[in-house]
Order: structure tokens, then sequence, then C-alpha cells
């Protein structure tokens, strides 16, 4: 299968070659030129599977210069012992219609643990099959779990080094922590003063620098992408939603074939693309909820095709969706209207910060997507209420998903069965759970949430403020180039 830009149609790459680059030349992120059909007889095939099994299968279908037996090695290697529940991605119901896909039982304790476990097996295999000989460094902006999952897969890997930009003030202790004392020999981490969208758009401005590029060559380096606009990172993520449904009809609860609503807590816009794809392959989903917290463009853009970045910004305490610029959502604009299309409206939203969807691409995309926003105060009450209820916890994240399926089914009337997706640990976001318990918020988070809620730490966390910091530097996002720069000398 090939691949090609979502700015550029007519120059294909291999996936291999797709992967290994990361970000296409002119902008633009990798897409299939076809998306592979799953027809109802494998669906249930793959419900008498583990999830390797799904994955390894959903997988080579994108990947077919890959060998069934690489592709089982990587799978193996990345859903293995390092997961807490063998499972990996498990569905805990809270009734017969609402169940929550956690995708936080890896390494980091976030669902970036299930792409970014497989990334590193992808990338250095596909750095061989295009006989790259220079040496890679990734190049990774987060708002909080992508940075310490992609620190965590690609610690130590041979031939590659990885640098992790942050926000300041833009990520909890606990996220900070984790990548400050992330070990390896090949890793850097460093802050950005400003948001996430600075640090995001501080290193497009770095793989779009041709100059530096060569600069790097000279060194022996080539720059690529651990972020979800790196189609290496994208696919493993559609795996899950297949995963889901089959645990789902595996529970008696859903019918093979009834569809399902995901509801799915959205910042960059990758984990609810995934999804997409995984409808567009033929898996049965009736609507995807696109939930936001006070950075509402997405749901602004669903209900009028108007996405519009110039707004203030909100730090939250949902911090993994504080984000104003949704990059994979160019995926799916390109999908719906082509490449040509799609070039303009992100030269407008480069140059102006927004752009218009013409009226029948928003009633295409109305036909599977609807947004919806909670607040910080929304939120609190809506892990107590979760709790309570249900006897279950939920990070901050999780919660406002969960509070906009709601939303949605009482506004819209729509009960059919429904999967949130839950995309941390409550114990990532310690603090702000704690409070939203009315727990003692001078008390240590860990600790205190422990105590309120029963449930026990991930042992990824465990200790975690004992750790040595070992990054500490802090830049203006106009100072990125030279940081990367420095690490790389």
């Amino acid at each position: 299968m090939k691949y090609y830009s979502t700015r550029n149609a007519e120059k294909k790459y291999t996936a291999a070659q797709a992967i290994a680059k990361g970000l296409a030349d002119d902008g633009g992120l990798f897409v299939p030129e076809t998306i592979p059909l799953i027809s109802m007889d494998e669906i249930k095939s793959f419900c008498g599977m583990d999830y390797r099994g799904r994955a390894l299968a959903i997988m080579l279908k994108y990947l077919d210069e890959f060998s069934k037996e690489e592709l089982e090695g990587y799978v193996n290697s990345a859903y293995g012992d390092n997961y807490d529940d063998d499972r990996i991605a498990p569905l805990h119901f809270t009734n017969d219609a609402t169940a929550y896909l956690e995708l936080w039982h890896g390494p980091t304790c976030a669902f970036k643990d299930m792409a970014l476990q497989m990334l590193p097996h992808l990338l250095t295999a596909s750095l061989k099959k295009t006989g790259e000989e220079k040496k890679v460094c990734i190049l990774v902006a987060t708002s909080g779990d992508t940075g310490k999952a992609a620190l965590e897969g690609f610690k130590d890997v041979q031939g590659t080094r990885i640098f992790v930009f942050y926000p300041k003030d833009g990520v909890s202790d606990i996220q900070r922590l984790q990548m400050v004392t992330q070990e390896g020999g090949n890793v850097g981490v460093c802050s950005v003063t400003g948001n996430f969208d600075d640090a995001q758009t501080g290193v497009k401005k770095i793989f779009s620098d041709l100059q530096f590029a060569k600069e790097l060559e000279g060194r022996g380096f080539f720059l690529s992408s651990a972020n979800s606009i790196n189609w290496g990172r994208l696919l493993p993520q559609v795996v899950y939603y297949f995963s889901a449904y089959c645990d789902y009809v595996n529970s008696r609860k859903l019918e093979l074939g009834e569809e399902l609503v995901f509801c799915v807590p959205t910042g960059n816009f990758g984990n609810i693309l995934a999804g997409w794809y995984a409808k567009q392959m033929g898996l049965p989903i009736g609507k995807f909820v696109c939930a936001s917290n006070e950075n509402n463009v997405l749901t602004d853009f669903f209900a009028t095709g108007v996405y519009n970045k110039n707004r203030p910004f909100h730090t939250t305490i949902s911090p993994s969706m504080d984000i104003l610029v949704s990059s994979n959502l160019e995926r799916m604009l390109h999908a719906y209207c082509g490449d040509a299309t799609v070039a303009e409206l992100m030269g407008k939203l480069n140059s102006e910060g927004i752009y218009e969807v013409p009226s029948d691409t928003l009633g295409k995309i109305s036909r599977d997507f609807t947004g919806g926003v909670c607040s910080d105060e929304q939120t609190k009450i809506e892990i107590k209420a979760v709790l309570n209820k249900s006897s279950y916890l939920i990070d901050t994240h999780t919660a406002v998903a969960s509070k906009v399926l709601s939303d949605y089914r009482e506004e819209t009337g729509d009960n059919r069965p429904a999967v949130v997706v839950s995309t941390a640990s409550p114990y990532k976001f310690a603090g702000d759970v704690v409070s939203a318990l009315g727990g003692n918020e001078k008390a240590d988070a860990l600790t205190e949430l422990n105590r309120l809620s029963g449930t026990k730490t991930p042992k990824p966390l465990l200790g975690l403020g004992k750790r040595q910091v070992r990054f500490s530097e802090n830049v203006e996002s106009g100072d990125m180039k030279q940081a990367v720069d420095k690490f790389l000398r």
C-alpha cells in the first residue's frame, strides 16, 4: 500500500518511507491511498482473539511491506508484560449501555502507550527498509502524555535520539515529574514558555527549516516525529476501536453488527481520528462524540464549519486537551475535501488563524461527528458523581467525555450502547481528582487518592517524587531550534 501527503496526492511513498519521514516535505500529513475494508465475518473472528491477535490482523492490512513474522514480534513486544492487565485495553461497564475503554494500563499510565510502545519497532524497521544510515532524532511537542510515552518507548533504542518540548505551566505535576526524571542516554526534555500550541508550532517550524535539516544531515542526523502526525503512531490506535467493539459483543450487551457510539476526549484529534478510520474500514460505529474542555475550538467547528483558533487559551485541569490547533483534523478534511482544498484551508489557518469548510462538507462531517463541552467545574462534579454512583474512579480527561456523553444522550435521545474512551489513569492527575472528591489537598496526592477511592497507585508512579530530576532547561518558543541544535552536538 502506498501513502501520500494530504496536500499533494501526486507523489507516493511506501509505508516505511512515510513512517520514517513522519511529516511530508510540503507540511502535509501522510494518508493511505486506500482504506482496506473488513467484513463482518472478520470482525466476528476478531472476537475470538486477544488484543495482540487483533492488532496483528489489522496492522497487516496497512503495512504490506512488513512480514507477518516481523509484525507479530513487534506486537508481542509492544503489548506484553509492560502492561498491568493482560487484556491490554479492557472495557469497564458501569451499566449495560455504557462502558469505559481503559487505555492506560501501559508503562506511563496514559493512552499514548497504545501507540508509542509500537512506534519504536515500526520506525527502526522502517529506517532499515529505506536504507537510511543517518541517526534519527525524534522531535516531540507534548501537552503532557505523549512526551513521557515517547521517552519511555524510545529510551536507549539504538540509532535514535529523542527530544521533548512541553509547555512550562501546562502539564500536571505528575506529568512533569515523569518527563524530567526520564532515564536513558539518548533522551532530552525542555519546557517552553507558553502553551502547547506554541510548542507544537515551534516543532513544525523546525521540521520545515530546510537549512537546519541540511546542517543536521552533515552531522549524520535527520528529524522525525512521534506525535500523532506520524502514521506509525496513528495506525496502532485504530486497533483499540475494533478491540473495544469485540469486547462489547463478547459481553453480550451488543449484537454483532449493531452500532456503537464512541465519546472521545479530544485535543489534537488523533485519538478520535483513529476511530474514524476504523469506521471507514467497516466497524459499526454510529456516531463520534468529540468531547472538549473549555478550549472548545472543535465543538464550534462541528456546529458551524468554522475553525477559528483566534480565541483565548484556557489552562484547565484536563491539560492534555488544552489545544487550539488540532493537527490531525487535516487528515479527516482531506477525506472530505481533497488535497487542493486542504492545502488552501491549512494556508488560511497559518496566515489568518481561521478557515471555513463548505456547507455540503459540513453536512458530510456531521453525519459522523458531533461535539460537546465540559467546564472544569463540571469535570469535578462528574468525577465525584461517577465514583458515588458506580464506584468507578476516572481522571479529568475521561470525566470530560463522560459528562459530554450524558449531555449528548439527554439532548438527542440517542441511548444506543456507548463507549467512553478513558485516556489516563486518575493517578496521573491525582491532585485535581482529590480536589474533585473533596479530599485533603495539602496531603500527598497519590496517598490521599488511595484513601478516598480504595484503589491502588499504578506501579510506574510509585516513588516518582523521589527520582532524580535530570532536565530543568526552559526556553522561549523562538529558541526551540537552538535547544535541538545543542542536544545534537
